[in-house]
């Protein structure tokens, strides 16, 4: 029995002939996973996720979904998916009931089905009370749940979520992250994630795949890669030329990792209360004077920081 959901081998998509928005991924997708996406703008995670949706077509490489091939069964994978992108495309001046009654009847849902369904996404995303008010009526919040709703109508087995919590308020993040893990939890369903927000993938994700420059540049779950960090980070502002610091730092017994970029040096530390003083001195020593430093335990920004040289947005 294949319990893989998503497969690819080599997957990519060049533009021009030369220009490579996506240079090679490999995914292996367990069925019933949450899978975070996490790159800089510009990585290539759109790009990946509108291939495996069928929206645009691969130059190269395969892709199975649910056993289906990307580029031979493209009707087939549509049935099986469920899709919400960074941009919201609803129609404001429909209601909420007729947005969804349009999209399943798109899907040949009809009568009593149709109706159930939609009863059941209504209760799902808490937005009975406005279902026969226009769109335009909504909060960016309520549009970003009547989005995930649209997605889910029709049971999807995979549903793919492009940044979204985007621009939404605390409350309705947290409903979305609810809707998210009852999704995994009560219907199997598989979830990729893509997200700026580090404790949304953290919270949210069995495992993380970070993206730049069309590849895949480690992956894991978010315990492996915050674990290869070491204990505690150290991140130092300097000025000047960081590469001789650098080496002189990755000697010192008590450091685990060093990775500079922009002016900042994050050091992974095997206890930062002891070591904070010792390390500041060994960077004085060495004719460096430290503008900032922030202290604090290894997370998943850390872990995109090391590998892109990059942060994410909190």
């Amino acid at each position: 029995m294949n319990t893989l959901a998503i497969e690819t081998k080599d997957l990519k998509k060049t533009y021009d002939g030369k220009i490579y928005a996506v240079d090679g991924i490999d995914l292996q997708v367990e069925k019933n996973t949450v899978l975070a996406l996490l790159g800089p703008n510009g990585a290539g995670k759109t790009t990946t996720i509108s291939m495996l949706v069928t929206l645009i077509t691969p130059s190269s490489g395969q892709a199975k979904i649910l056993g289906y091939d990307l580029t031979k069964d493209s009707k087939n994978i549509r049935k099986k998916i469920g899709v919400t992108f960074q941009e919201m495309a609803i129609d404001d001046q429909l209601t909420g009931q007729q947005v969804l009654e349009i999209h399943g009847k798109l899907y040949g849902m009809k009568g009593s089905e149709l109706k159930s369904a939609v009863d059941e996404i209504f209760d799902l995303i808490e937005l009975q009370e406005v279902r026969n008010k226009k769109v335009k009526s909504y909060s960016g919040g309520m549009k970003r749940r009547l989005e995930l709703g649209r997605a889910l109508l029709t049971k999807p087995e995979i549903l793919f979520l492009d940044e979204p919590t985007l621009g939404v308020d605390v409350q309705t993040r947290a409903k979305i992250w609810d809707y998210i893990i009852k999704l995994k939890k009560e219907y199997g369903m598989t979830i990729i994630l893509t997200t700026h927000y580090m404790d949304e993938a953290q919270s949210l994700a069995d495992k993380v795949e970070i993206i730049d420059h069309g590849k895949i540049i480690t992956q894991g779950t978010v315990e492996e890669l915050i674990e290869s960090l070491g204990s505690d980070i150290i991140k130092l502002e300097i000025s000047g030329d960081s590469a001789s610091l650098v080496k002189k730092l990755k000697a010192l017994d008590f450091v685990d990792q060093v990775t500079s970029h922009d002016g900042w040096i994050q050091v992974g530390v095997d206890n930062s209360d002891t070591r904070v003083v010792p390390l500041i001195q060994s960077v004085i020593q060495q004719g460096y004077s430290i503008s900032n430093l922030n202290i604090k335990k290894p997370s998943l920004g850390e872990v995109f920081f090391k590998y892109t040289g990059r942060e994410l947005r909190e």
